[in-house]
């Protein structure tokens, strides 16, 4: 049975990767810092929630470090 934390981190999660879909698609770009740093943490969290049994959670931060990832490819390519 899936928690109700794991819902409601993995709903916020996909907020996340909608408000970064300008910055993917956009010419704006956040600092490399940034997005390597934020791109490290969450693949962490998402490591986490795999091990918490938090599938959705899991799924959802592996997609958003995913989004932080192609952002630091991104800026370091310009």
């Amino acid at each position: 049975m899936t928690s109700w934390q794991d819902i409601v981190m993995s709903i916020g999660q996909w907020i996340f990767i909608i408000a970064l879909l300008p910055a993917i698609i956009g010419k704006d770009k956040p600092p490399w810092m940034t997005s390597l740093l934020t791109a490290v943490v969450l693949s962490v969290f998402a490591f986490i929630f795999l091990t918490l049994d938090m599938i959705m959670s899991a799924i959802s931060g592996s997609a958003t470090a995913l989004c932080w990832w192609i952002l630091l490819v991104q800026v370091i390519k310009r």
